[in-house]
């Protein structure tokens, strides 16, 4: 995986920006992950505070584990929703959480054979052709989420006003990304969001009845207050069902590596190695588990961000994980950036999922992917339509229990199967 530092690159791993870039460079990171990471507690019945909290230190101990060299921003992930749902129902939540810390384990022995055994193997497991397509559909499994956001109210219907809003916080991100000059050139999804946000503020004073941010919320919050936290508790059922959603999210991890490798230019898999980076990984979803927060994953909202700003300074994204910390503690702070529109978060989203689908492709442009081989064409296709068609599989574990392995797992995992037992042709 031969990767090639841009000439454009404005900050670079080890690069440390002036305090007054930094900061906003760091909030604007803040921004990218906050809808998601709350939105996982919200669905699956933690708390947000502490899912903050503990994307927050878990980023600062991925930092640690990885010799800060990867700009990675770890947040809740998605992946684990129906097993944090469904082990909280049959058992309670502290044994969803010894589920987590399971797969915490279980991803620090998948590090550790990759330290022994090294990580050519994966290069046959996961040639350009399967990564560039799985970084494609990474992507665009998230375009769905964006055009929801861009398009749809609180009831899922469509809205003019919401396309609108959308279309004006996408439009200044474009121009802010194109034309800015200077220091504004590197945060132009953080203009693009404050110019959204004001403008979807303004549109609500002259047309009350289509407001959309409701300042109450603010008010009722405390200053200052603690995550709630939780120990975990341990049982078999629950720990087969996070492993084996752990070897899902493990390929995720490969994909999100590697698309960080190709934005960054740098490889990830050598320096600091991908035991390294899936040893950080999982002890940040250990961490997370003892307090009460959900398993944490590498962020492709954060990627995105990476990729459209050219700033890959890792004290960004530790600036990042501090301030995720700190608005942990204050939740006015946290109810204020809950205010931020769907609409404008959509129309960020669609120039940010966007960026990542396209590093796919020039993966599979510089890697000269050849598609006259029906091998190749074969292997993308199947992956393309799993990973955005929403394919599925689904069976029953244990006592009332569903396992599913969907979108970009799945896609992951078929595919590496089709390049292994598919016959490569002779020259």
């Amino acid at each position: 995986m031969a990767n090639t530092p841009s000439k454009f690159v404005k900050y670079g791993p080890a690069d440390k920006p002036p305090m007054g870039q930094w900061i906003p460079l760091s909030i604007q990171h803040v921004f990218a992950m906050f809808g998601a990471t709350i939105l996982v507690p919200i669905l699956t019945g933690l708390s947000p505070s502490t899912a903050l909290f503990t994307a927050g230190t878990g980023t600062l101990l991925y930092i640690l584990i990885t010799g800060a060299k990867v700009p990675a921003f770890l947040g809740s992930s998605f992946a684990f929703i129906p097993a944090l749902i469904a082990i909280s129902a049959a058992y309670g939540l502290p044994y969803a959480m010894g589920g987590a810390f399971v797969s915490g384990l279980f991803y620090t022995l998948v590090a550790f054979i990759i330290k022994k055994s090294g990580y050519n193997w994966l290069n046959k497991a996961l040639p350009p052709v399967v990564i560039g397509s799985v970084i494609v559909v990474i992507g665009l499994n998230l375009a769905p989420t964006a055009i929801g956001m861009a398009m749809n109210d609180a009831s899922g219907n469509y809205s003019l006003y919401f396309l609108m809003i959308a279309t004006v916080t996408l439009a200044l991100t474009i121009i802010a990304n194109i034309f800015s000059k200077g220091f504004f050139s590197i945060i132009p999804i953080l203009l693009g969001l404050l110019g959204g946000y004001f403008f979807a503020l303004i549109m609500g004073l002259l047309f009350p009845q289509y407001a959309l941010i409701n300042f109450q919320a603010v008010k009722d919050a405390a200053w200052f207050g603690l995550p709630t936290f939780a120990l975990p508790k341990f049982n078999l059922v629950a720990s087969i069902t996070f492993i084996i959603v752990s070897l899902a999210t493990i390929c995720e991890h490969l994909g999100d590596t590697l698309t960080i490798s190709k934005v960054v230019g740098k490889d990830f898999y050598k320096d600091p190695g991908l035991h390294k980076t899936i040893a950080g990984d999982g002890l940040a979803t250990l961490w997370a588990s003892f307090w009460g927060g959900p398993p944490n994953t590498t962020y492709g909202e954060n990627i995105g961000v990476l990729a459209l700003t050219r700033v890959y300074s890792v004290y960004v994204t530790g600036g990042a994980a501090v301030v995720a910390v700190f608005l942990s503690f204050f939740p006015k702070f946290g109810a204020l950036i809950q205010t931020i529109p769907s609409p404008v978060l959509g129309g960020i989203s669609m120039l940010l999922f966007g960026t990542i689908a396209s590093s796919g492709l020039r993966t599979l442009v510089d890697s000269g992917v050849n598609y006259e081989d029906k091998r190749n064409l074969t292997i993308s296709s199947v992956i393309l339509v799993l990973g955005i068609g929403g394919g599925t599989l689904s069976f029953m574990i244990g006592k009332d229990l569903t396992f599913t392995l969907a979108g970009v797992a799945l896609a992951t995992l078929v595919g590496i199967l089709l390049n292994l037992v598919l016959p490569k042709e002779q020259a």
